[in-house]
């Protein structure tokens, strides 16, 4: 056990976070995270696949332990209990990833509808269910729901201007998102070693907790986190190689085999930046960014990507998100030896 002001804010027995990783299915990574004592953070992205990306959308609604004929805010339920029923034993904290840009606002309004109806229905799940994490979008509209909720608030954000406005709505714990973390990338590169102390210097107080994510792996990455001040970091890539993650085995490989210089940004001309290992996808996607192709035609080059890596195990041609840390990663662990 380590004590900080995360793990005394949240009940946690470590001050680190899963992160939500959507859409990625995560459900079982998440029960598995938070009976490890860190806190586990459910994905709710996937449900915006159901049309365009269905093999997805099933995987995610078949660890919900939900129906692909159920509708999205019954999927959410579902999903939520699973986790809340196989984390009683420990008296696991957990909490949602939720996507609150414009583009995805319908789904995450649902998201916000079966928490609060959960919530109210179960005060055992009230008090578990307790933190919420916003991303990829302005927090400021979410803060009379958290408020009436009453759950913890924490936002992922790239910069020091969303970092003023976390505070402004009352964000309580803000996670400076360094650029070589994995997935959606921010658009100008400042890393944790410049970013986190930089947030932390001008934001944290008694009122306000930071934390570091991306290049977080493992016991010094995290000592190195709270040596500049952090009260917590938040994991993506090293939960991916956990037995508990139910990406294909040849994701997992993939990760585990990576180096240092075998990342890359795709994304940049599309406003859309994403960190994945190199393959052909990759290279192809950045030779047509260079020769200045479409928005439209990059799309379609990515099109069912994270389907073709994560589900049918093709790293080839598939989208393999990840962070510049999987060249530290070497090792395919259980969840609680790789956060103990």
């Amino acid at each position: 056990m380590i004590k900080t002001r995360l793990t005394e804010l949240v009940g946690l027995k470590y001050p680190i976070i899963q992160a939500g990783m959507g859409p990625y299915p995560v459900t079982s990574l998440c029960i598995a995270a938070a009976n490890a004592g860190c806190l586990g953070l459910c994905s709710t992205f996937a449900t915006t696949s159901r049309e365009t990306n269905p093999i997805v959308f099933e995987d995610f609604c078949k660890q919900a332990h939900a129906e692909t004929t159920d509708d999205d805010v019954t999927i959410f339920k579902k999903m939520f209990t699973r986790v809340f029923e196989e984390t009683k034993e420990s008296d696991g904290i957990f909490g949602a990833n939720v996507m609150v840009s414009a583009e995805v606002k319908a789904n995450a309004m649902k998201v916000m509808q079966a928490i609060k109806e959960l919530r109210e229905s179960d005060p055992e799940m009230k008090r578990r269910f307790r933190v919420l994490v916003t991303t990829a979008g302005d927090p400021m509209p979410w803060a009379n729901f958290v408020k009436e909720q009453g759950m913890i608030w924490m936002h992922v954000f790239p910069g020091v201007r969303t970092a003023a406005r976390c505070k402004k709505a009352g964000v309580q714990v803000l996670i400076a998102s360094g650029h070589e973390g994995g997935m959606h990338t921010a658009w100008q590169p400042v890393h944790s070693m410049t970013l986190l102390p930089d947030i932390i210097e001008k934001f944290s107080d008694e009122n306000t907790l930071v934390c570091g994510t991306g290049g977080f792996c493992d016991g010094k990455s995290i000592a190195a986190a709270f040596a500049m001040g952090a009260d917590g970091v938040q994991m993506g890539t090293r939960f991916v190689a956990t037995t508990e993650c139910q990406v294909h085995p040849n994701y997992k490989e993939k990760v585990l085999k990576a180096r240092d210089i075998d990342t890359r940004v795709t994304g940049r001309t599309t406003g859309h930046p994403v960190r994945a290992l190199r393959n052909e996808m990759t290279k192809k996607y950045l030779e047509m960014e260079a020769a200045g192709a479409t928005a439209e035609e990059l799309e379609y080059l990515t099109l069912g990507g994270l389907r073709k890596a994560v589900v049918e195990g093709d790293v080839k041609n598939g989208s393999v998100m990840s962070g510049q840390i999987a060249g530290l990663v070497k090792d395919e662990l259980p969840c609680k030896e790789v956060v103990e």
